[in-house]
């Protein structure tokens, strides 16, 4: 199973587990893995925003690669996210490609001075430190021109764009303007998926994974089957979730996933600052009651 293969699936972001010390815990991982995985997930990306890829540092970035790789143990093809200064980003390319990877997902650099034309190469110098492994770029700001982006889709190696900016007609301009073996996945995952699909995008990025596979995998399977009347009802029954998560300026993105671990009994620990932890008494009420409603609660899904 390639990559390549299964983009047009679900690219599921996995949380990064810390222990009561601030330290990784890569073990908690396991389960959610798993579930993931019999669920008929498509991708494992480590290393991504929901895995709070700007928390850790390199020497952690590397550790959870090689971990989560481990874990898969070949069952799907694992994407590990690269990003920061170029040097990082290279360092992360390679000792990804060691780890066993099967691509990198380049974040999009967060400095303030970014040209277009330097992110061409910020991204050659990532595709020649990656040993041949495939890249997604992950676009999460299209104000760099529908030109940057096909000269990004034209650097040798990149198959792909996950797109995570709300902004449908962009997509549709950027996919005619690219070669047509470039891979579009949506990358604002569930909510976003009807629309990106409506103009191009196949598959989508997913933090809901983590807790609810199943409910990603029928959402996905909806979309698949062009019932989009369908997949819009599996999402608004997963809103609430997603609103909690919303809040704060985003700040309980992650916060909101490992609060309902937490409350499975798979507990992958806090987040780091300057992500929110943890809920607010109203949040965590409310995740609560979302969790109980849909049956995700540990004993519950103990009893099937």
């Amino acid at each position: 199973m390639t990559l390549q293969s299964v983009l047009n699936g679900i690219s599921g972001i996995l949380v990064t587990p810390f222990d009561g010390d601030d330290r990784l815990a890569p073990a908690r991982l396991r389960p959610v893995i798993d579930r993931a995985l019999a669920a008929g997930l498509h991708i494992p990306v480590v290393n991504g925003n929901t895995g709070e890829f700007y928390a850790l540092t390199v020497d952690e970035a590397e550790t959870m690669c090689a971990e989560v790789v481990g874990m898969v143990a070949g069952r799907a093809p694992v994407l590990a996210g690269v990003g920061r200064s170029v040097k990082d980003a290279c360092r992360l390319a390679g000792s990804a490609a060691r780890a066993g990877a099967a691509g990198l997902m380049v974040h999009q650099p967060p400095d303030p001075f970014v040209a277009p034309r330097g992110v061409v190469e910020y991204v050659r110098r990532i595709a020649d430190a990656g040993d041949g492994l495939p890249l997604m770029l992950y676009l999460r700001n299209d104000a760099i021109g529908i030109r940057a982006i096909a000269d990004l889709c034209a650097i040798p190696g990149v198959i792909g764009v996950k797109w995570a900016t709300p902004n449908p007609l962009k997509l549709a301009e950027a996919i005619a303007a690219c070669d047509p073996g470039i891979i579009w996945v949506g990358g604002l995952a569930e909510v976003w998926a009807p629309a990106l699909y409506a103009v191009g995008a196949r598959g989508f990025t997913s933090g809901l994974i983590n807790i609810w596979p199943e409910r990603s995998l029928a959402i996905h399977a909806a979309l698949e089957g062009g019932n989009y009347a369908k997949a819009r009802s599996l999402i608004a029954d997963m809103a609430a979730f997603e609103e909690i998560r919303a809040e704060e300026m985003n700040g309980t993105n992650v916060t909101g996933v490992k609060a309902a671990l937490a409350a499975m009994g798979q507990d992958c620990g806090p987040t780091r600052p300057p992500a929110a932890w943890p809920l607010t008494a109203t949040q965590q009420a409310r995740m609560q009651d979302f969790l109980t409603s849909r049956g995700l609660l540990a004993a519950e899904l103990t009893t099937g």
